[in-house]
């Protein structure tokens, strides 16, 4: 199995800067690309950044501002997907999710970690 916990959510301010963490844990051989959605309330959940090996991906309204990084653990046990978030604004309040799709054994399912709310308001 995996499992996804994110952390790093928070209260703060436009214009203010967060940095979220996404610690995946279990058969890392069996998953591939590693993402960040958002979800509001009353909204579809939104994709904001992609990472898969080296390549990156953003979304137009997160582009230049957020950045998604991937870690191993030596052990091959853990990983950890980080978003830095620049220059925040109140459109990005939601609720961030982590989720990773399956590879190999693992093929065609989806893991997704509870989310970790972010609030930028003043």
């Amino acid at each position: 199995q995996v499992q996804l916990m994110e952390s790093g959510g928070d209260l703060v301010q436009p214009g203010e800067s967060l940095r979220l963490s996404c610690v995946a844990s279990g058969s890392m051989r069996n998953i591939g690309t590693m993402d960040w959605y958002r979800q509001v309330p009353g909204k579809e959940r939104e994709l904001v950044a992609q990472i898969d090996g080296g390549a990156t991906w953003y979304s137009d309204s997160v582009l230049g501002r957020f950045t998604i990084s991937r870690d191993f653990a030596r052990d091959g046990a853990k990983s950890v997907v980080n978003l830095e978030m620049r220059n925040l604004k109140a459109d990005d309040t939601a609720l961030y999710l982590c989720h990773a799709s399956g590879i190999n054994y693992y093929r065609g399912r989806d893991f997704w970690g509870q989310g970790t709310q972010v609030t930028v308001s003043s």
